[in-house]
């Protein structure tokens, strides 16, 4: 077998061990069995690494940062090894017209074969002006090169839904990848994601030769199938009523349930607190904030004010186990809707009424 990342042991790249255990958290991840384990390392450790384009919009290079940045393994160093990054605006060498000349030549050479990442949102209001690069809007860069990948993953929850530039009243009309494309690509939201959902989705792209299953927004079913509010180390607190009525109160100290002030864990589907952001066992809710549900559509409208909880919700109230605390995370996703429109009738409310003084 030819030298490749599997082999590798010393210097800047990435370790034979931090490269099994990088490979073994994304199988674990995507729920494969031991035995399949195998087979993604094989694909992980191939010399055929596939190209990929990144395309950089409305942003806040936020995502890039957590995934160069991941370490306990070195996923980051992980995931330039096992993908050639042909075109990152943040990471390449190249400037000005060589950087688009790579840009062309890649899509060109690489047609069909390609990954399209795209981080950001697409503004869409006045032909795109809002957001240009070499002279060509986000909007035209994305529909010229997506069409010609083999998948197109938008990372974060920008290019996933908008985000907050996307928020009321959206200036620049921000929309997501799949919304501006017309057809669904695979979404990887967070704000910014756990790296763990982009190498898994990556992994399973080259371990199998298709995408993973994905949900109805196009999320990964294996790192967004399950709601926060189930896999919550604080859930039993929810179950026994238990909850923090402030912040830096005693029952905050005791790490009771977050729900009351803020916390919007059961509305949000994503894998935070069964797979630590960065495998270092922290995320938002362990460490005393509630979850504000940045992999949700529109989390900005829908799910603020973020330290108030969504209105008609019945919790329990102690006295023992509770039985239907799975039909009280159902009530509160029924009630999304609801809510979101009574936030932004309230916002339009406010803004009216300092318009009027």
């Amino acid at each position: 077998m030819s030298r490749n990342i599997y082999e590798k042991e010393l210097g800047p790249g990435l370790t034979r061990r931090g490269f099994l255990k990088g490979c073994a958290l994304a199988a674990a991840a995507l729920g494969l069995s031991d035995e399949l384990i195998p087979r993604l390392v094989e694909a992980a450790a191939s010399s055929k690494r596939p190209s990929v384009v990144w395309l950089h919009f409305q942003e806040c290079t936020g995502c890039t940062e957590g995934l160069l940045r991941a370490s306990h393994p070195d996923i980051g160093r992980l995931i330039l090894d096992i993908i050639s990054l042909d075109y990152h605006e943040t990471v390449q060498a190249a400037a000005g017209n060589q950087a688009e000349e790579i840009l062309k030549e890649t899509i060109t050479k690489e047609k069909g074969r390609f990954i399209c990442v795209v981080e950001g949102a697409i503004p869409t209001k006045d032909g795109g002006i809002y957001c240009k690069i070499g002279g060509r809007t986000a909007l035209e860069i994305v529909k010229d090169v997506a069409p010609k990948a083999a998948a197109v993953v938008a990372i974060g929850t920008c290019a996933s839904f908008g985000g907050v530039q996307a928020a009321y009243p959206n200036p620049t009309g921000a929309k997501g990848v799949g919304e501006v494309l017309g057809k669904p690509v695979v979404n990887i939201p967070g704000c910014p994601p756990n790296p763990i959902a982009f190498l898994g989705t990556v992994l399973h792209f080259l371990t199998f030769k298709r995408l993973p299953e994905l949900d109805r927004l196009g999320r990964p079913l294996f790192a967004y199938g399950r709601k926060n509010h189930d896999q919550c180390e604080r859930r039993a607190h929810f179950d026994e009523g238990r909850f923090v009525e402030q912040f830096g109160d005693e029952n905050h100290k005791k790490g009771y349930c977050l729900y009351k002030v803020g916390c919007k864990g059961p509305v949000t589907y994503a894998n935070c607190p069964a797979v630590r952001f960065n495998d270092v066992g922290v995320w938002p809710v362990g460490a005393g904030h509630g979850c504000i549900g940045c992999t949700e559509p529109n989390f900005w409208d829908t799910c603020s004010p973020f330290y108030e909880r969504l209105p008609g919700i019945r919790v329990p109230g102690g006295g023992g186990v509770i039985t239907d605390a799975d039909s009280v995370g159902k009530k509160i996703l029924g009630i999304t809707a609801v809510a979101a429109g009574i936030h932004a009738a309230v916002g339009i409310g406010k803004r009216l009424t300092k318009g009027s003084k």
